[in-house]
């Protein structure tokens, strides 16, 4: 039952993330979590506040703002001490040049009492990495900018 629980609401907080709703994330993760997002771009880099991951989703949907994610298989074990959940997904929205944009992953999550402490996204990052580029010269600077690191 608590396994069950567990992948509901891994589920949830990607459907939040879809509908642009990061304090519902936020509420979601410890005060101490660490992010890792892989690549030499502006969403790259690893965070370690909640403050900084925060602002990190903010820049995903200032950077993305239709970017939807479907969630595949959800496998989720331990104790809720220690869980840790693994999920698979598709990420799909468009540039602002109009091309559409399709990623695919998975997140490996650790969680301590129903809170996640680590995430990290294991994704193809140089489709991210181009991606930023296109964005940045539409005119959307920020493509560009350096990580959000903590």
């Amino acid at each position: 039952m608590y396994h069950a629980i567990v992948r509901r609401k891994a589920k949830g907080v990607f459907a939040s993330v879809s509908q642009a709703d990061f304090q519902s994330v936020a509420r979601q993760v410890t005060d101490d979590v660490h992010h890792v997002f892989a690549g030499d771009h502006a969403l790259g880099g690893e965070r370690h506040t909640k403050q900084a991951l925060v602002r990190w989703f903010a820049r995903l949907h200032r950077l993305f703002p239709d970017l939807r994610f479907e969630v595949g298989e959800v496998v989720a074990k331990g104790w809720p001490w220690r869980t840790v959940v693994a999920l698979e997904w598709v990420a799909q929205g468009t540039l602002p040049n109009g091309e559409p944009y399709r990623n695919t992953g998975a997140h490996v999550v650790r969680m301590r009492w129903g809170r996640a402490a680590y995430i990290h996204a294991y994704e193809d990052s140089q489709t991210v990495a181009a991606a930023c580029r296109r964005i940045a010269a539409s005119g959307i600077e920020e493509g560009a900018a350096p990580p959000i690191t903590s």
